[in-house]
């Protein structure tokens, strides 16, 4: 995380990168909560209202790379701090791919609202993506926490959950290509719950990347495509 500094105004320059990313990042994370609580109560005008959120998070994008460029152009920032707005330039990249794939999941939760509802038991496929979707927020909401706490211990703990994702991605996946071969008719159904599971674990490939970029900022160690995060 940045260092503390004599020049007041270079250290509010800094605060207000910090507190503009945790502000994009609360939005990103809304409209993905959103989205599943659309998905969860097929309520396609959450599911529009959701998708209005994502200009706010674009326009944040814009407003912190300027702010993050004018702060390498006119302080020449090192060390921590340099560490720090370069992170930062990399981690709007990946909330705003957030932004987008939560868009995602609304539209198809808006064409899955206009089909028959179908009764599940609690082990339906609607549940499990619920519940992927519960642990793709909480990676997250951690990710950015371990931003705001630039705390690395956290920042592994994330990249730890991601596999784990995957395999919850993969098993629905499988199970609803069972479902459209025993049932033609209901292809476009389990393509559209397909997607949904893709853009979760897509949405978690960026929590991790941000979690990626807290241990850099912090350690100055990079560990992307490293296991679970473990330095070179």
């Amino acid at each position: 995380m940045p260092l503390a500094h004599t020049d007041s105004l270079y250290e509010s320059e800094l605060a207000r990168l910090r507190n503009s990313v945790l502000l994009m990042g609360a939005k990103a994370e809304e409209l993905v909560g959103r989205g599943l609580r659309a998905f969860a109560t097929r309520d396609d005008e959450l599911a529009r209202s959701a998708i209005v959120l994502d200009k706010h998070v674009d326009r944040l994008e814009v407003a912190i790379d300027d702010l993050a460029l004018a702060i390498l152009a006119r302080r020449q920032p090192v060390a921590g701090d340099l560490r720090f707005v370069a992170g930062v330039l990399k981690i709007v990249t990946d909330l705003e791919r957030v932004g987008d794939l939560a868009v995602n999941i609304c539209e198809r939760v808006i064409e899955l609202s206009r089909e028959p509802d179908r009764v599940e038991g609690p082990g339906g496929v609607r549940t499990e993506l619920l519940a992927l979707g519960d642990g793709v927020i909480a990676m997250l909401h951690d990710a950015l926490d371990a931003f705001v706490r630039g705390d690395v211990t956290l920042a592994r703990d994330v990249l730890s959950r991601d596999d784990a994702i995957d395999r919850g991605f993969s098993a629905i996946f499988e199970g609803l290509v069972t479902q459209m071969m025993a049932d033609p008719g209901g292809v476009a159904r389990a393509t559209r719950l397909q997607s949904l599971g893709r853009y979760l674990e897509r949405i978690a490939d960026h929590a991790t990347n941000v979690a990626e970029m807290v241990v850099f900022m912090v350690k100055g160690k990079d560990v992307r495509h490293t296991p679970a995060g473990g330095e070179r």
